[in-house]
C-alpha cells in the first residue's frame, strides 16, 4: 500500500472523532497537511488505547513498542504506522517528543493528580505541547524561539479542552482543575468528585484556568507570524476555533457540568474566514520565556538537531534576500523581454 493511500485511510480515521482538527488541516498545504493528518492519526489512537475501558496503563507499553519499530523504519502493518515512519524520517522528529506525549497519557492511566497550575501545565506540555512542536517541525521551524510559541498553543488547546469537559471528566473519576485553586475555592475535592455539580466555585476555578489559556494563546499568535505564509491560516484556525470554544463556556457562565461546549459549523466557517484575514497581519514578537514545564520539548529538539545537523532546514531568507531576490528575477525578465524584441527586430 502507498503513502497516499496510508494518509487516505488516516484522514478518513479522523473525518468522524476530530472535527476540530479536520477542519484546520483542510486549509493547510499539502505538503505540511499529510504529514499532520498522519501525526495526529497516531495521537489519536495513543489516546484512544489509553483513555478505553479500565483506562490501561498497559497500552502505554504496547505503544513504546510500535514506537521502538517506527523509528527503527520497522513499523507494523498498519497504515497509521507506516505513515509516521514515513513522517518522523522525512522531518527528523526526535523521538523525545511522541515519548514526552505517551508519558502524558501514561499520568492518565495512573490517576495523576495535577496540584497545582504548573502540575497541570506540566501534563498539558506532554498532551498537547508535543504536538503544537512536531507541527512546528512539519513545517521547517525548529528554532527555540519558534518551537516555544508552538508549545504555547497546544497548551492553551489542552486548558481549554479541560475546561469544556469538567463535568465529562468528574463523572469518570477524573479532575484536571488544578486541586489548589478548588480547595483555595472552598471546594473538598474529594467529596467533590463522589458526586460531581456545578456551583459558583466551579465556575470561578474554570473561569482562572481560561484566563490562563488566553495568556498562551496571545503568546501563540506571535508564534505563528514565524511560519510559512501558506501555513498560517490553518493554524491560526485552529488557535480561533479552539479559544471560541472557552468563549463558548464562558457563555454558559463557566458551567460544564450541565452541558458541554460546542462551536457550530457556521461559526467555525466564520473563524476560518477570519484566520485568512489575521494571517495577513504580522504579529510583534513575543518576548515571554517559555515556560519551565516546556524546556523538556525545546530541549529535545535542540540535542538532536546537535547531533544531526543536516537534518535541520536551510537558513530562511530575511526581509532583505527576499527583496533582492524579486529584484533580481524583474532583472532577468527585462533581459529576457530586451532579447526577445532584438530578435524580432533583426
Amino acid at each position: 500500500m502507498s503513502w497516499q493511500e496510508d494518509i487516505a485511510i488516516c484522514r478518513r480515521s479522523l473525518r468522524g472523532g476530530s472535527k476540530t482538527f479536520f477542519a484546520a488541516s483542510k486549509v493547510l498545504p499539502r505538503a505540511v497537511g499529510d504529514p499532520a493528518i498522519a501525526l495526529y492519526a497516531f495521537c489519536r489512537e495513543a489516546d484512544d488505547a489509553v483513555d478505553g475501558p479500565g483506562r490501561r496503563v498497559d497500552a502505554i507499553e504496547v505503544l513504546h513498542e510500535r514506537l521502538d519499530r517506527i523509528y527503527d523504519g520497522a513499523p507494523d502493518d498498519s497504515p497509521v504506522d507506516r505513515a509516521l515512519a514515513g513522517v518522523v524520517a522525512q522531518f527528523a522528529i526526535p523521538r523525545a517528543l511522541p515519548e514526552a506525549l505517551l508519558e502524558g497519557l501514561a499520568w492518565d492511566a495512573q490517576g495523576r493528580r495535577h496540584e497545582t497550575l504548573s502540575d497541570v501545565l506540566a501534563y498539558a506540555v506532554r498532551v498537547a505541547g508535543t504536538v503544537g512542536v512536531m507541527m512546528s517541525l512539519l513545517m521547517h521551524r525548529r528554532a527555540p524561539e519558534t518551537i516555544g510559541r508552538a508549545c504555547d498553543l497546544g497548551i492553551a488547546m489542552q486548558l481549554t479542552n479541560i475546561a469544556r469537559d469538567v463535568g465529562e471528566d468528574a463523572r469518570a473519576g477524573r479532575l484536571y482543575l488544578p486541586r489548589q485553586w478548588l480547595r483555595e475555592a472552598g471546594l473538598d475535592v474529594d467529596t467533590w468528585l463522589v458526586a460531581p455539580f456545578f456551583d459558583d466555585r466551579i465556575g470561578r476555578v474554570t473561569a482562572r484556568l481560561l484566563a490562563v489559556a488566553d495568556v498562551f494563546y496571545a503568546r501563540a499568535a506571535a508564534g505563528i507570524g514565524d511560519l510559512p505564509w501558506a501555513c498560517r491560516p490553518g493554524i491560526h484556525a485552529a488557535r480561533l476555533i479552539y479559544a471560541d470554544i472557552g468563549r463558548e463556556v464562558a457563555r454558559a457562565e463557566f458551567d460544564s457540568l450541565s452541558q458541554r461546549a460546542f462551536v457550530s459549523t457556521a461559526r467555525k466557517l466564520q473563524l476560518l474566514g477570519k484566520a485568512a484575514l489575521v494571517s495577513l497581519v504580522q504579529e510583534q514578537c513575543s518576548l515571554a520565556p517559555a515556560r519551565p514545564e516546556a524546556h523538556v520539548l525545546i530541549a529535545a529538539v535542540i540535542a538532536a538537531d546537535a547531533q544531526r545537523p543536516h537534518a535541520i532546514s536551510p537558513q530562511r531568507r530575511t526581509a532583505q534576500d527576499r527583496a533582492l531576490w524579486v529584484i533580481d528575477l524583474f532583472e532577468r525578465l527585462e533581459r529576457r523581454d530586451q532579447l526577445s524584441r532584438s530578435g524580432r527586430t533583426s
